[in-house]
């Protein structure tokens, strides 16, 4: 807004002088009259429309993007026939009111008012263009950051992909030849995975019942490996489902529960599952017996340190991941804000 009036108040002052000096200049010259005052009033309004149809032009066709010598060769050609257009206007205004005495009828006249109109119309080009060079720096800076941001992010859930099947991969093995019909049912779980892996939204986000459903087929997967080692329990509010999050996060932290807590102990351990809706945030935890240790409550595994930048490069400082001691066990806790 306070870019237009900005815009706006430019247009106003700069044609409306202009048109005065011009009108004040002839008039001391042949007195006020009827055709000077009107002639300029025209001037002063078609001047304010044909540089603000120049302006759109030159965004819709983004002339002020390209290389700098390209940039002015369109622009400063654009703007000789912007004043030409403008001087045809002028000299048939004037032929108008007074067809006999038209100062603009020679044609050393008429070419000096070209060169006037289109020189003061090149000067409003270069106004332009210094104005709105600092919001272009912003904007290409602005792009560049995002840009960065989109390759960050590709590169980080690219990153969790091998991690993922390595490990998906290597508790099938040891079935293949064992037990092939839990092999196979195994195989279809892991497509079931990887196809969900394939369809994740553009937009870096899935509904957490999204993302329980696959969980689901990874704690299949595992369960052949850990039998009556492994329980689980899962409570997710209906309405906590439906919230957007990053794919693959609630697998990465359930994985790292297995390894690195039910799978080292003999007797393993229940594995407990929450998500809860509370004031502007989603609240996922993830529980297993198991002790952190204290040098490592914020300990950067491939996974964990993953989720994390994740939830930076989407949410910035508004979601966390904590790591945590809680009565004998290991509470993995997620806040994410919700987005309206």
């Amino acid at each position: 807004m306070k870019t237009k009036v900005a815009y706006w108040t430019c247009q106003v002052a700069g044609w409306g002088g202009y048109s005065a000096i011009g009108a004040f200049s002839v008039a001391r010259q042949v007195g006020w009259q009827f055709s000077l005052v009107a002639g300029y009033l025209l001037f002063f309004l078609y001047s304010i429309a044909l540089t603000d149809l120049f302006r759109r032009e030159i965004r819709r066709r983004q002339w002020l993007t390209a290389p700098s010598g390209r940039m002015y060769a369109r622009v400063f050609g654009a703007a000789a026939v912007v004043g030409a257009i403008q001087t045809f206007l002028v000299i048939s205004i004037s032929w108008l009111f007074d067809r006999a005495n038209s100062a603009f009828l020679h044609p050393s006249a008429a070419l000096a008012a070209w060169l006037g109109i289109t020189g003061i119309t090149i000067l409003w080009t270069i106004f332009y263009v210094a104005l709105t060079g600092p919001r272009r720096f912003r904007e290409k800076e602005i792009h560049l950051q995002l840009a960065l941001r989109e390759a960050e992010l590709r590169a980080l859930e690219a990153q969790m992909n091998p991690h993922f099947l390595f490990n998906c991969l290597n508790s099938i093995r040891g079935l293949v030849v064992e037990n092939p019909a839990v092999a196979q049912d195994m195989i279809t779980r892991l497509a079931n995975i990887l196809r969900y892996n394939l369809r994740r939204d553009l937009m870096h986000t899935v509904p957490l019942e999204s993302e329980v459903e696959v969980v689901g087929d990874y704690l299949a997967l595992e369960s052949v490996r850990l039998e009556d080692r492994l329980r689980v329990q899962i409570d997710i509010d209906p309405e906590a489902g439906r919230v957007p999050i990053p794919p693959m996060f609630l697998q990465t932290l359930v994985e790292n529960a297995l390894k690195h807590g039910i799978a080292k102990l003999p007797a393993g351990g229940d594995l407990l599952i929450r998500a809860v809706l509370k004031p502007g945030a989603l609240v996922v935890e993830v529980e297993n017996p198991g002790q952190l240790a204290e040098a490592t409550p914020e300990a950067t595994q491939l996974g964990l340190a993953n989720v994390r930048q994740r939830l930076r490069i989407l949410y910035g400082d508004r979601a966390s991941l904590q790591l945590k001691n809680r009565d004998g066990r290991v509470a993995a806790t997620v806040v994410i804000p919700r987005v309206a």
